[in-house]
């Protein structure tokens, strides 16, 4: 039995990173993209903008649409529609075809990612959800650190097709995989729809999803502009940039296996001391930002801590709202792109305003209001969890 939730969590952390991997690897070919189908490169810039506006749309609507259908029936639906999907996009050479091609899908994106999320959660005793839920996360991280630079090295050393490919291969093993070895999962206690909207009523919702939004603009609004920061405050050469990235994401695929055991022991220690100590390293980092070593470390630390955060942001929002898991998780999905979003915004504006040294201090804002909102929950609301 143990074996079989096992195999169970690595299909999911396998989908997962095939979804993740088919949203964020564009991120490293879009100057071939955009060569391929003679548009500029902000134009290419859509395949990326309009993928994360339609998760953000259908982060909270459509988990919750499809709630009360077989799980395993779901997921292979998804898995479908991406692998079409991607099979158009390595085929097509006009561009209005291949962003269709990549909006439509999209729009499920926030379904399968919520739904393995919900299932690894439920495939072991409550104690256990997180760490289950950190391994999923690890298909994540790996989805959004490593999808990037595959895409790129298979772009430049084979063709820009054979790039694409990867994208539909690794969903095709996941939807064969799902086909043969995850079970039947049909939903025992269908809810209905407005008793889980009934958690938007909430004021415990509310502050959580603004936590999430502050939290992961905190990490990926300064993350955005890591390779730039890198180059211009550190004065980094092209080739130990790209050696950072990799740096940082695999310390964010430990950072997921760390929070997974730290979640289980003391989660609401652990939400609390999250944004403290990143405040501290990002104060740190501010003051040695010039110095090569000390960054090495920093971008290090910072890297378990942005996997770390992931974990964190799920289960807040998740112990909001635990009896609507799938809509829970699709919350989870929009706040964090929010988050995204606005911090990117206002650090690019805070470059162009004051200078690429002083974006570390949008993380630092919007750690503190991130804060401010957990203390809150944790003062207005009683929580069950030690």
């Amino acid at each position: 039995m143990k074996d079989s939730k096992g195999l169970l969590i690595f299909i999911l952390a396998v989908g997962v990173f095939g979804i993740l991997n088919t949203e964020m690897g564009v991120i490293g070919i879009l100057p071939v993209l955009a060569d391929h189908f003679n548009v500029s490169v902000s134009t290419a810039g859509l395949l990326v903008s309009l993928f994360a506006l339609a998760i953000a749309v259908a982060g909270p609507t459509l988990p919750l649409v499809f709630s009360g259908i077989n799980r395993k029936k779901v997921m292979l639906l998804v898995l479908v529609i991406f692998i079409i999907g991607n099979i158009i996009s390595v085929f097509t050479t006009n561009f209005t075809v291949a962003l269709i091609a990549r909006v439509i899908p999209a729009f499920f994106h926030p379904v399968y990612v919520s739904m393995a999320l919900s299932v690894a959660a439920a495939s072991v005793s409550p104690n256990e959800a997180p760490k289950a839920v950190s391994k999923v996360f690890i298909g994540v991280s790996a989805g959004m650190v490593l999808g990037v630079p595959v895409a790129s090295f298979l772009a430049n050393a084979v063709s820009l097709e054979v790039a694409m490919s990867f994208f539909a291969i690794v969903n095709i093993f996941t939807l064969i995989a799902t086909i043969l070895y995850v079970p039947s999962m049909p939903v025992k206690e269908r809810l209905s729809y407005g008793s889980q909207l009934k958690i938007l009523t909430k004021g415990i919702t509310w502050l959580s999803i603004l936590a999430v939004i502050f939290l992961n603009g905190s990490v990926f609004g300064i993350y955005s502009y890591l390779a730039e920061y890198l180059g211009v405050v550190t004065h980094m050469s092209p080739n130990l940039i790209s050696i950072m990235l990799f740096v940082y994401g695999g310390a964010n695929i430990i950072g997921n296996i760390i929070a997974g055991n730290l979640l289980t022991q003391s989660p609401i220690r652990t939400v609390l001391f999250y944004p403290v100590v990143l405040t501290a390293l990002y104060l740190v980092f501010f003051f040695v930002a010039e110095l090569t070593i000390p960054t090495v470390i920093i971008i290090l630390i910072w890297g378990i801590f942005g996997g770390i955060g992931g974990n964190v942001n799920q289960y807040w929002i998740m112990t909001s709202a635990p009896k609507a898991p799938d809509f829970a998780n699709g919350l989870f999905l929009t706040a964090t792109n929010l988050g995204t979003t606005i911090g990117t915004a206002i650090a690019g504006i805070i470059i162009a305003q004051i200078g690429t040294k002083y974006i570390l201090f949008v993380g630092v804002i919007a750690l503190v209001l991130g804060f401010i909102c957990v203390l809150l929950r944790k003062s207005l609301y009683k929580s069950t969890e030690s």
